[in-house]
């Protein structure tokens, strides 16, 4: 048993010249440009869309103050407010 272990060992183990040779080598040159490129261009998409959204969301949540404040009562606004309305009876 020993020995077939031994043997599936060696076979598993990659050849010297095979793992000098790398995707790089093996890609042809035209498609690796052509894939850096479009890893640019997406690069470049998700951004957009990353600050897009980030400006929409700071929007939604100015929006969401100024309707609070116009909705405030009388009360709120009055405590809210940092003069101090009794030195004005």
């Amino acid at each position: 048993m020993m020995k077939k272990q031994s043997k599936q060992k060696n076979q598993s183990k990659p050849k010297k010249d095979d793992a000098a040779l790398t995707l790089a080598d093996m890609i042809n040159p035209d498609l690796l440009k052509q894939l850096k490129e479009q890893q640019t261009e997406l690069k470049a998409e998700y951004k957009a869309a990353e600050d897009r959204s980030k400006e929409e969301e700071d929007q939604r949540k100015r929006e969401e103050r100024r309707l609070k404040e116009k909705n405030k009562s009388f009360e709120e606004l009055l405590n809210d407010s940092g003069m101090d309305w009794k030195e004005f009876k």
